[in-house]
C-alpha cells in the first residue's frame, strides 16, 4: 500500500515530559479502544487496580478514561504517562499511541498528517520556509478499492497545490485562485461528472471574476469560531481580541506551507460528503484566521490553538461546514471580498 506523509514526518519525536502543552489533558475523556481495554481488565497489581477503576463507558458505549482536574488520570507529576512508563508504549491505547498522526485511509493509499496543535509537530511546519511537500513510501499491506472521485480528485488536489505554491504571485492571489478552481470543480461534483475533475485540473486558468461589494470575512468569522465548542477556556477571549486588533504581518512562505498543511489533509475527505469547495474554505479560512490570531499570540501559538480548538474536534469541523453552506458572511464571495480587500 502507498502511503504519504509530509516531507517533515520522520523527524517527528514526542517531547515527552518536557511539552509545553501536553496532549494527556483538556480533553473530555481518553478513549481506549476495545483491545486496550481487554488487557488492561488482566493487568495484574496496583496499575492494574487503578486501570480498572478508571475505566468507564460513554454515552455512545466505548472505553474511555474521564480527565481528573482537566488531565489523565496516568498523568504523572512529570508529565509522563504512568501506563508507558510501568507497561511500555505498546499497552497504551490506540489513540495515544498514534496522537498527533491523523491517518485517513483511501483504500489503495493513506496518508498522514501531524497535528500541529502539538508543539513538537508544530515546530516542524513552521521550522522551515521551504515548500511543503510530500513523501511517498510503499508498504507490505494489501490495497482496498478506492472511491471512484478519488481518479479525478488527486489531480484535482495536486492543481490546487501547485496554485498555493506558486510564490512569484501574492499570496492572496493564490489563495483566490485555490478558491475559484474548488469552485468549479463543486459545479462538476454537484453534476456528478467526476470523470472531468482531471481535465479541469490540467487546463484550468483563472479568469477575471466579478465579486459583488461587501464586508469580508472579519470580525464576522471570528464570532462563528467564539461559538465553538473550546479547549480551552481562554479561547472566545483570544478571538475578541484578534478582532480589535490590526492585521499583523506574517511571512508568506510560512502561511503558505500553513495552507499546503490543510489541504493535503481535507481536501480529499470530499470523498464523503462532496462538499469540496467546503474544504476549501476551511483550508483558507485557517490561514487567514491564523495570520489574525498572530497579533495577539503569535504566529506559532496561533496555529497550534487553531488546530487544538477546531482539529480535535468532529463537532467544531461539522459546524463551519454548515455555517460556510447557510451564512452569507462566510459565503465564498465573503472570502474573495477579503482576498481582494
Amino acid at each position: 500500500m502507498l502511503t504519504r506523509v509530509p516531507d517533515y514526518y520522520e523527524a517527528f519525536h514526542c517531547l515527552a515530559g518536557a511539552c509545553p502543552h501536553t496532549c494527556c489533558e483538556k480533553w473530555e475523556v481518553v478513549v481506549v479502544d476495545e483491545e486496550t481495554a481487554r488487557r488492561y481488565q488482566e493487568t495484574p497489581g496496583s496499575l492494574g487496580e487503578r486501570l480498572r477503576e478508571a475505566l468507564q463507558t460513554d454515552e455512545e458505549g466505548d472505553f474511555c478514561f474521564p480527565l481528573r482536574g482537566g488531565r489523565c488520570p496516568f498523568l504523572n507529576r512529570e508529565n509522563l504517562c504512568e501506563i508507558h512508563r510501568i507497561l511500555g508504549a505498546e499497552a497504551t491505547s490506540l489513540t495515544c499511541r498514534t496522537h498527533p498522526r491523523f491517518i485517513e485511509e483511501y483504500g489503495p493509499f493513506r496518508e498522514v498528517s501531524l497535528c500541529a496543535s502539538c508543539p513538537a509537530a508544530c515546530d516542524l511546519l513552521l521550522g522551515s520556509t521551504a515548500p511543503l511537500s510530500f513523501l511517498e513510501r510503499e508498504t507490505a499491506e494489501p490495497e482496498e478499492p478506492g472511491d471512484p472521485w478519488l481518479c479525478g480528485l488527486l489531480p484535482l488536489r495536486e492543481r490546487m497545490l501547485r496554485e498555493l505554491a506558486d510564490r512569484p504571485r501574492p499570496l492572496q492571489e493564490r489563495l483566490e485562485a485555490f478558491l475559484l478552481l474548488a469552485a468549479e470543480a463543486q459545479i462538476l461534483l454537484d453534476e456528478d461528472r467526476t470523470e472531468d475533475l482531471a481535465a479541469l485540473a490540467a487546463d484550468w486558468k483563472k479568469q477575471e471574476t466579478a465579486v459583488p461589494p461587501g464586508p469580508g470575512l472579519f470580525p464576522h468569522a471570528l464570532r462563528v469560531l467564539s461559538k465553538l465548542e473550546a479547549l480551552d477556556g481562554d479561547w472566545r477571549e483570544l478571538l475578541r481580541r484578534a478582532e480589535e486588533a490590526p492585521p499583523a504581518a506574517v511571512p508568506e512562505t510560512l502561511l503558505e506551507r500553513l495552507g499546503t498543511y490543510f489541504a493535503f489533509r481535507y481536501l480529499l475527505k470530499a470523498v464523503n460528503d462532496g462538499d469540496l469547495l467546503g474544504q476549501a474554505q476551511f483550508c483558507v479560512l485557517m490561514v487567514l484566521t491564523a495570520q489574525r490570531l498572530t497579533a495577539v499570540c503569535g504566529l506559532w501559538e496561533a496555529v497550534r490553538r487553531l488546530c487544538c480548538e477546531v482539529e480535535h474536534s468532529e463537532e467544531n469541523l461539522e459546524a463551519l461546514r454548515l455555517a460556510f453552506l447557510r451564512d452569507a458572511a462566510l459565503s465564498p464571495g465573503a472570502f474573495l471580498c477579503q482576498l481582494r480587500s
